[in-house]
Protein backbone atom coordinates (compact mmCIF):
# COMPACT_ATOMS: atom_id res chain seq x y z
CA UNK A 1 0.00 0.00 0.00
CA UNK A 2 1.53 3.04 -0.76
CA UNK A 3 1.92 6.01 1.41
CA UNK A 4 -0.61 7.78 0.09
CA UNK A 5 -3.30 5.50 0.08
CA UNK A 6 -2.57 4.71 3.98
CA UNK A 7 -3.09 8.75 4.40
CA UNK A 8 -6.30 8.28 2.75
CA UNK A 9 -7.58 5.34 4.47
CA UNK A 10 -6.72 6.86 7.67
CA UNK A 11 -8.10 10.05 7.22
CA UNK A 12 -11.23 8.30 5.89
CA UNK A 13 -11.32 5.84 9.21
CA UNK A 14 -10.66 9.16 11.66
CA UNK A 15 -13.61 10.94 10.05
CA UNK A 16 -15.45 7.71 10.51
CA UNK A 17 -14.96 6.97 13.62
CA UNK A 18 -15.38 11.10 14.94
CA UNK A 19 -19.15 10.94 12.99
CA UNK A 20 -19.71 7.67 14.67
CA UNK A 21 -18.50 9.50 18.34
CA UNK A 22 -20.76 12.31 17.41
CA UNK A 23 -24.05 10.04 18.15
CA UNK A 24 -23.16 10.03 21.26
CA UNK A 25 -21.57 13.39 22.08
CA UNK A 26 -21.46 16.92 21.15
CA UNK A 27 -18.39 19.63 21.21
CA UNK A 28 -21.08 22.08 22.24
CA UNK A 29 -22.08 20.49 25.76
CA UNK A 30 -25.50 21.73 26.20
CA UNK A 31 -26.50 23.88 29.32
CA UNK A 32 -30.22 23.67 29.89
CA UNK A 33 -31.30 21.21 32.65
CA UNK A 34 -33.52 19.52 30.04
CA UNK A 35 -30.68 18.81 27.85
CA UNK A 36 -28.59 17.30 31.04
CA UNK A 37 -31.18 15.08 31.41
CA UNK A 38 -29.66 12.95 28.25
CA UNK A 39 -26.78 12.21 29.91
CA UNK A 40 -29.14 9.36 32.16
CA UNK A 41 -27.15 6.32 32.02
CA UNK A 42 -27.91 3.15 33.73
CA UNK A 43 -24.17 2.01 34.22
CA UNK A 44 -21.64 2.42 36.21
CA UNK A 45 -18.38 4.09 34.42
CA UNK A 46 -15.41 4.72 36.17
CA UNK A 47 -14.00 7.92 34.38
CA UNK A 48 -10.59 8.12 36.18
CA UNK A 49 -8.03 5.33 36.83
CA UNK A 50 -4.94 3.75 35.91
CA UNK A 51 -3.25 0.54 35.61
CA UNK A 52 0.29 -0.96 35.22
CA UNK A 53 1.99 -3.77 34.71
CA UNK A 54 2.20 -6.26 37.29
CA UNK A 55 5.79 -7.19 38.51
CA UNK A 56 5.81 -10.31 36.67
CA UNK A 57 4.39 -8.36 33.54
CA UNK A 58 6.91 -5.55 33.56
CA UNK A 59 10.00 -8.47 33.27
CA UNK A 60 7.88 -10.37 30.07
CA UNK A 61 6.27 -7.94 28.32
CA UNK A 62 5.65 -4.35 29.57
CA UNK A 63 8.49 -2.42 31.12
CA UNK A 64 8.39 0.25 33.45
CA UNK A 65 9.55 3.89 32.21
CA UNK A 66 12.74 4.65 33.66
CA UNK A 67 12.66 6.31 36.96
CA UNK A 68 8.98 5.49 37.05
CA UNK A 69 8.98 2.16 38.73
CA UNK A 70 5.16 2.24 40.81
CA UNK A 71 5.26 2.20 44.72
CA UNK A 72 6.19 -0.75 45.85
CA UNK A 73 3.06 -0.84 48.21
CA UNK A 74 0.39 -0.82 45.01
CA UNK A 75 3.31 -2.12 42.59
CA UNK A 76 1.20 -5.44 42.06
CA UNK A 77 -2.38 -4.47 42.36
CA UNK A 78 -3.16 -2.50 39.29
CA UNK A 79 -2.80 -4.66 37.01
CA UNK A 80 -5.31 -5.35 34.16
CA UNK A 81 -6.60 -8.75 36.03
CA UNK A 82 -6.90 -6.98 40.01
CA UNK A 83 -8.50 -3.77 38.44
CA UNK A 84 -11.34 -6.32 37.13
CA UNK A 85 -11.70 -8.20 40.20
CA UNK A 86 -12.48 -4.79 42.46
CA UNK A 87 -14.88 -3.71 39.19
CA UNK A 88 -16.70 -6.86 38.92
CA UNK A 89 -17.05 -7.32 42.58
CA UNK A 90 -18.06 -3.53 43.02
CA UNK A 91 -20.82 -3.41 39.68
CA UNK A 92 -18.57 -1.25 37.76
CA UNK A 93 -19.95 -1.43 33.93
CA UNK A 94 -16.89 -0.01 32.38
CA UNK A 95 -13.98 2.12 32.92
CA UNK A 96 -11.44 4.75 31.54
CA UNK A 97 -7.98 4.19 31.60
CA UNK A 98 -5.42 7.06 31.82
CA UNK A 99 -1.82 6.45 30.65
CA UNK A 100 0.20 6.23 33.76
CA UNK A 101 3.33 8.01 34.11
CA UNK A 102 4.72 4.78 35.11
CA UNK A 103 4.32 3.53 31.61
CA UNK A 104 4.93 7.15 30.24
CA UNK A 105 5.08 7.16 26.69
CA UNK A 106 4.62 3.60 26.14
CA UNK A 107 1.04 2.55 25.65
CA UNK A 108 1.10 -0.36 25.09
CA UNK A 109 0.03 -1.78 28.44
CA UNK A 110 -2.93 0.10 27.99
CA UNK A 111 -3.48 -1.05 24.78
CA UNK A 112 -3.72 -4.49 25.34
CA UNK A 113 -6.15 -3.71 28.00
CA UNK A 114 -8.82 -2.17 25.84
CA UNK A 115 -7.66 -5.01 23.30
CA UNK A 116 -8.66 -7.75 25.51
CA UNK A 117 -11.32 -6.09 27.12
CA UNK A 118 -13.08 -3.96 24.35
CA UNK A 119 -16.46 -3.59 26.08
CA UNK A 120 -14.66 -2.94 29.45
CA UNK A 121 -12.36 -0.45 28.76
CA UNK A 122 -11.67 2.84 27.00
CA UNK A 123 -8.32 4.72 27.04
CA UNK A 124 -7.13 8.01 27.12
CA UNK A 125 -3.75 8.76 26.05
CA UNK A 126 -0.93 10.52 27.31
CA UNK A 127 0.18 13.72 25.65
CA UNK A 128 4.39 14.23 24.52
CA UNK A 129 5.26 17.72 24.52
CA UNK A 130 8.60 17.02 23.71
CA UNK A 131 7.23 16.35 19.72
CA UNK A 132 7.62 18.97 16.98
CA UNK A 133 3.64 19.75 15.94
CA UNK A 134 3.40 17.29 12.85
CA UNK A 135 4.62 14.26 15.03
CA UNK A 136 1.97 15.31 17.48
CA UNK A 137 -0.80 15.64 15.39
CA UNK A 138 0.41 12.38 13.78
CA UNK A 139 0.38 10.62 17.03
CA UNK A 140 -2.44 11.46 18.10
CA UNK A 141 -4.73 10.39 15.00
CA UNK A 142 -3.13 7.08 15.13
CA UNK A 143 -3.85 6.69 18.49
CA UNK A 144 -7.23 7.96 17.44
CA UNK A 145 -6.97 4.85 14.99
CA UNK A 146 -6.41 2.40 18.05
CA UNK A 147 -9.59 3.50 19.93
CA UNK A 148 -8.10 5.83 22.40
CA UNK A 149 -10.63 8.21 22.84
CA UNK A 150 -8.91 11.14 24.75
CA UNK A 151 -5.82 12.72 25.64
CA UNK A 152 -4.19 13.88 29.18
CA UNK A 153 -2.03 17.18 29.05
CA UNK A 154 -0.07 16.54 32.17
CA UNK A 155 1.44 19.92 31.90
CA UNK A 156 4.95 19.22 34.21
CA UNK A 157 6.10 16.91 31.44
CA UNK A 158 6.13 20.18 29.12
CA UNK A 159 9.53 21.75 29.56
CA UNK A 160 10.68 24.30 32.29
CA UNK A 161 11.47 28.21 30.98
CA UNK A 162 14.53 29.89 32.48
CA UNK A 163 12.60 31.62 34.89
CA UNK A 164 11.75 27.99 36.12
CA UNK A 165 7.99 28.45 35.17
CA UNK A 166 6.24 26.09 33.01
CA UNK A 167 6.18 26.32 29.15
CA UNK A 168 1.88 27.03 28.41
CA UNK A 169 0.21 24.58 26.93
CA UNK A 170 -1.74 26.97 25.20
CA UNK A 171 1.67 27.92 23.41
CA UNK A 172 0.85 29.65 19.64
CA UNK A 173 2.23 27.78 17.44
CA UNK A 174 3.12 25.04 19.24
CA UNK A 175 2.37 21.03 19.39
CA UNK A 176 0.08 20.91 22.42
CA UNK A 177 -2.28 23.81 21.28
CA UNK A 178 -2.13 22.08 18.02
CA UNK A 179 -3.23 19.13 19.57
CA UNK A 180 -5.81 20.43 21.16
CA UNK A 181 -7.48 21.74 17.89
CA UNK A 182 -6.95 18.59 16.50
CA UNK A 183 -9.07 17.16 19.01
CA UNK A 184 -12.27 19.14 18.48
CA UNK A 185 -12.48 17.97 15.08
CA UNK A 186 -11.73 14.21 16.19
CA UNK A 187 -14.40 14.34 18.88
CA UNK A 188 -11.49 13.56 21.69
CA UNK A 189 -11.75 15.42 24.69
CA UNK A 190 -8.24 16.64 26.59
CA UNK A 191 -7.80 16.18 30.38
CA UNK A 192 -5.82 18.33 32.48
CA UNK A 193 -4.03 17.68 35.50
CA UNK A 194 -3.76 20.58 37.55
CA UNK A 195 -1.72 18.26 40.43
CA UNK A 196 0.32 21.65 42.09
CA UNK A 197 -3.20 23.33 42.01
CA UNK A 198 -5.93 25.13 39.69
CA UNK A 199 -4.47 28.85 40.10
CA UNK A 200 -0.95 27.64 37.80
CA UNK A 201 -2.82 26.70 34.89
CA UNK A 202 -6.28 28.91 34.85
CA UNK A 203 -5.18 31.52 32.51
CA UNK A 204 -3.65 28.65 30.65
CA UNK A 205 -6.76 26.74 30.69
CA UNK A 206 -8.56 30.11 29.34
CA UNK A 207 -6.40 30.58 26.27
CA UNK A 208 -6.68 26.79 25.18
CA UNK A 209 -10.41 27.39 25.72
CA UNK A 210 -10.32 30.58 23.80
CA UNK A 211 -7.74 29.25 21.15
CA UNK A 212 -10.58 26.20 20.35
CA UNK A 213 -14.00 26.27 22.27
CA UNK A 214 -14.88 23.39 20.49
CA UNK A 215 -12.83 20.86 21.89
CA UNK A 216 -14.23 19.47 25.37
CA UNK A 217 -11.67 20.59 28.47
CA UNK A 218 -11.69 18.22 31.45
CA UNK A 219 -10.55 18.85 34.69
CA UNK A 220 -9.25 15.70 36.96
CA UNK A 221 -9.97 15.56 40.54
CA UNK A 222 -12.38 18.58 41.09
CA UNK A 223 -9.62 20.63 39.26
CA UNK A 224 -6.86 20.18 42.39
CA UNK A 225 -9.17 22.87 44.32
CA UNK A 226 -8.77 21.27 48.00
CA UNK A 227 -10.42 22.66 50.78
CA UNK A 228 -7.84 24.94 52.04
CA UNK A 229 -8.37 27.19 48.86
CA UNK A 230 -11.54 28.77 48.38
CA UNK A 231 -10.33 31.49 45.37
CA UNK A 232 -9.16 28.36 43.53
CA UNK A 233 -12.48 26.80 43.68
CA UNK A 234 -14.18 30.50 42.37
CA UNK A 235 -12.01 30.07 39.42
CA UNK A 236 -13.26 26.29 39.02
CA UNK A 237 -16.70 27.60 39.51
CA UNK A 238 -16.14 30.78 37.21
CA UNK A 239 -15.32 27.69 34.58
CA UNK A 240 -19.14 26.46 34.47
CA UNK A 241 -19.36 29.31 32.04
CA UNK A 242 -17.72 27.83 29.04
CA UNK A 243 -20.39 24.58 27.97
CA UNK A 244 -17.28 22.57 27.10
CA UNK A 245 -15.45 22.28 30.54
CA UNK A 246 -16.23 18.89 32.39
CA UNK A 247 -15.52 18.45 36.14
CA UNK A 248 -13.96 15.25 37.38
CA UNK A 249 -15.73 13.77 40.40
CA UNK A 250 -12.89 11.94 41.56
CA UNK A 251 -10.00 11.43 43.75
CA UNK A 252 -11.93 12.72 47.13
CA UNK A 253 -8.70 11.80 49.14
CA UNK A 254 -6.54 14.80 47.47
CA UNK A 255 -9.07 17.35 48.38
CA UNK A 256 -7.40 17.55 52.20
CA UNK A 257 -10.48 16.30 53.50
CA UNK A 258 -10.88 12.94 55.62
CA UNK A 259 -13.02 9.84 55.77
CA UNK A 260 -15.89 10.39 55.34
CA UNK A 261 -15.14 13.31 53.18
CA UNK A 262 -18.21 15.55 54.23
CA UNK A 263 -16.75 18.42 53.44
CA UNK A 264 -15.67 17.79 49.63
CA UNK A 265 -19.45 16.59 49.88
CA UNK A 266 -21.14 20.15 51.03
CA UNK A 267 -18.44 22.00 49.89
CA UNK A 268 -17.12 21.10 46.37
CA UNK A 269 -19.37 18.50 45.00
CA UNK A 270 -23.03 20.38 46.01
CA UNK A 271 -21.66 24.02 44.56
CA UNK A 272 -20.12 21.85 41.42
CA UNK A 273 -23.86 20.41 40.81
CA UNK A 274 -25.37 24.10 40.87
CA UNK A 275 -22.55 25.40 38.65
CA UNK A 276 -22.07 23.02 36.39
CA UNK A 277 -25.25 20.23 36.61
CA UNK A 278 -24.91 16.75 36.98
CA UNK A 279 -24.42 16.07 32.91
CA UNK A 280 -20.98 18.21 33.18
CA UNK A 281 -20.13 16.04 36.25
CA UNK A 282 -18.55 12.82 36.01
CA UNK A 283 -17.41 9.93 38.28
CA UNK A 284 -13.76 8.54 39.07
CA UNK A 285 -12.18 6.68 41.65
CA UNK A 286 -8.52 6.95 40.75
CA UNK A 287 -7.55 3.65 41.03
CA UNK A 288 -5.40 2.25 42.52
CA UNK A 289 -4.33 5.32 44.47
CA UNK A 290 -7.78 4.69 46.25
CA UNK A 291 -7.12 1.70 47.70
CA UNK A 292 -4.90 3.45 49.79
CA UNK A 293 -7.93 4.56 51.70
CA UNK A 294 -9.85 3.15 54.13
CA UNK A 295 -13.30 3.13 51.57
CA UNK A 296 -11.08 1.23 49.19
CA UNK A 297 -12.48 0.31 45.87
CA UNK A 298 -16.27 -0.68 46.10
CA UNK A 299 -16.63 1.87 49.08
CA UNK A 300 -15.40 4.86 47.35
CA UNK A 301 -18.20 4.08 44.70
CA UNK A 302 -20.68 3.52 47.14
CA UNK A 303 -20.16 6.59 49.28
CA UNK A 304 -20.36 9.22 45.43
CA UNK A 305 -23.21 7.35 44.62
CA UNK A 306 -24.92 7.94 47.78
CA UNK A 307 -24.45 11.72 47.63
CA UNK A 308 -26.58 11.69 44.71
CA UNK A 309 -29.93 12.03 45.83
CA UNK A 310 -31.88 11.79 42.86
CA UNK A 311 -31.86 9.57 39.93
CA UNK A 312 -31.28 11.87 37.11
CA UNK A 313 -28.00 13.08 38.70
CA UNK A 314 -26.99 9.79 39.90
CA UNK A 315 -27.12 8.37 36.35
CA UNK A 316 -25.40 11.43 34.92
CA UNK A 317 -22.55 11.67 37.67
CA UNK A 318 -21.68 7.83 37.73
CA UNK A 319 -21.70 6.93 34.33
CA UNK A 320 -24.06 9.18 32.08
CA UNK A 321 -21.12 11.94 31.29
CA UNK A 322 -18.91 9.91 30.75
CA UNK A 323 -21.00 7.94 28.31
CA UNK A 324 -22.05 11.19 26.09
CA UNK A 325 -18.67 12.50 26.41
CA UNK A 326 -16.38 9.15 25.12
CA UNK A 327 -19.35 7.45 23.86
CA UNK A 328 -21.24 4.16 25.21
CA UNK A 329 -19.29 1.19 27.10
CA UNK A 330 -20.40 -1.90 26.23
CA UNK A 331 -19.44 -2.24 22.46
CA UNK A 332 -15.83 -2.03 21.25
CA UNK A 333 -14.42 1.25 20.19
CA UNK A 334 -10.87 -0.46 18.64
CA UNK A 335 -11.29 0.46 14.57
CA UNK A 336 -10.10 -2.36 12.42
CA UNK A 337 -7.30 -1.53 10.60
CA UNK A 338 -4.03 -3.12 9.05
CA UNK A 339 -1.15 -2.91 10.93
CA UNK A 340 1.05 -1.19 8.67
CA UNK A 341 -1.38 1.82 8.29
Amino acid sequence: MSRLTKLRLQTTVLTAAASYLSLFSSTQIPATAAAMSTAASNKIIDSHLHVWASTDEAKSRFPYAEGQEPPESLRNLASVSELLKRMDATGVDGALIVQPINHKFDHSYVADAMKNHPTRFKGMLLHDPSLAVDAAVSRLENFALQGFVGVRFNPYLWPKLENDTLTKMSTAGGAGIAVYERCAELKMPVGVMCFQGLPLHYEDILELIQASPETVLILDHFGFTGLDNEDAFQQLLDLAKYPNVIVKISALFRLKDESPYEKVHKERLNPLLKAFGSGRLMFGTDFPFVLEQAESYDGMVQLTSSWLTNDKDRSAVMGGTAERIFGPWGSPTMIPFEDDL
